[in-house]
């Protein structure tokens, strides 16, 4: 196999890399080289992804089996269409990471692998969209909508659309789990969202990626949920960041009323928290009849724990400090019980 992944030098698309390489495949990567590293053994290709000549020179290193496309979550569909209808004549194949948000009922509702899309077109720019009061629907799940049917215009029945809900694992740049990792450390009190047996769906990384690579090598198409079928209950999560980092601290389990009273941010100040009912309630059952397997979210906390003991925070990224509750804020909250 040789495959083109867009991207290919941290978190998904650099685990994508690795295991790509893993297999034996020939890989080439297309980024700008400003993220990290290259993965060593891969074919590095420089360029920028929203520049039509750029994108031409890369087609020349072509052709591939398939391209995986793990960087188009800040582009508008018009230039996600620019990558695709530049590479189509390279490429056999197009796996798209993209992203639960692109349905209308999410976070709301439980969803399948069936239900209904946000709209958007294929050529819409980066104005296209709207975020409601709530916070959904948001103009980013539009655009990815809209990044979806470029790919779907031009690839047709070769395009896979894989579409997780939160990803966790070694080398996460947004900071979820690496918040609660370092808070548990910290020990003390700790403020904790009720209920405790709310169950959550994170995937591994690393899980994502041997899917994205099976689909890539695979004769399938459409849309797939990556989300965990089993998950963890937010007291197991808590309970083995507690138990990874040897801390002494002790959840305070704070009822979600009491949490949007003092003003909370769901999301980014409690990581993996928001009270909608489908955040946590979204199918994954036709990629697990393709083949997705999930490892036990205790073991994606323990390694990525030893990443960070190991390796410490990834490249720097802008949504790292989006996350986290202020110890001044927490103090406030558990005083206030």
């Amino acid at each position: 196999m040789r495959i083109l992944v867009i991207g290919g030098t941290w978190f998904l698309g650099k685990t994508i890399a690795e295991q790509a390489l893993a297999r034996g495949w020939a890989v080439t990567t297309f980024n700008r080289g400003r993220s990290g590293p290259d993965v060593e053994g891969v074919e590095p290709v420089r360029g920028d992804r929203t520049v039509r000549k750029d994108l031409t020179r890369l087609a020349g290193h072509g052709p591939w089996d398939a391209v995986i496309d793990t960087s188009s979550s800040d582009l508008a569909p018009l230039d996600v269409l620019l990558s695709t209808t530049a590479l189509r004549a390279a490429a056999h194949r197009w796996v798209h990471i993209s992203t639960v948000s692109v349905y209308e009922g999410w976070p709301h509702r439980a969803l399948t692998d069936a239900s209904p899309l946000l709209e958007c077109p294929a050529d819409a720019d980066e104005t296209y969209g709207y975020t409601g009061e709530d916070g959904s629907p948001t103009t980013y799940g539009f655009q990815k909508a809209g990044g979806e049917r470029a790919v779907t215009d031009v690839f047709g029945n070769a395009a896979v659309l894989v579409r997780p809900g939160v990803i966790l694992g070694p080398g996460e740049y947004v900071g979820r789990l690496p918040w609660w990792l370092s808070r548990a450390k910290r020990g003390g009190r700790i403020v904790a969202p009720a209920p405790a047996g709310q169950r959550i769906q994170p995937v591994d990384v690393r899980d994502v990626a041997e899917f994205a690579l099976e689909q890539a090598a695979s004769t399938g198409s459409g849309g797939y949920n990556v989300t965990h079928p089993e998950g963890i209950t937010f007291a197991d999560f808590l309970g083995e960041c507690l138990a990874v980092t040897d801390s002494t601290g002790v959840p305070v389990w704070v009822e979600p009323n009491v949490l949007i009273e003092q003003g909370v941010k769901q999301w980014t100040e409690l990581p993996l928290w928001r009270t909608h009912a489908g955040v946590w309630s979204v199918d994954s059952g036709r990629a697990l009849a393709e083949g997705l397997r999930c490892r036990p979210v205790v073991e994606t906390i323990r390694d990525t724990w030893a990443w960070l003991a190991r390796d410490g925070r990834p490249v720097d990224h802008p949504r790292w400090a989006e996350h986290g509750i202020a110890p001044d804020r927490e103090a406030k909250i558990l005083a206030s019980l």
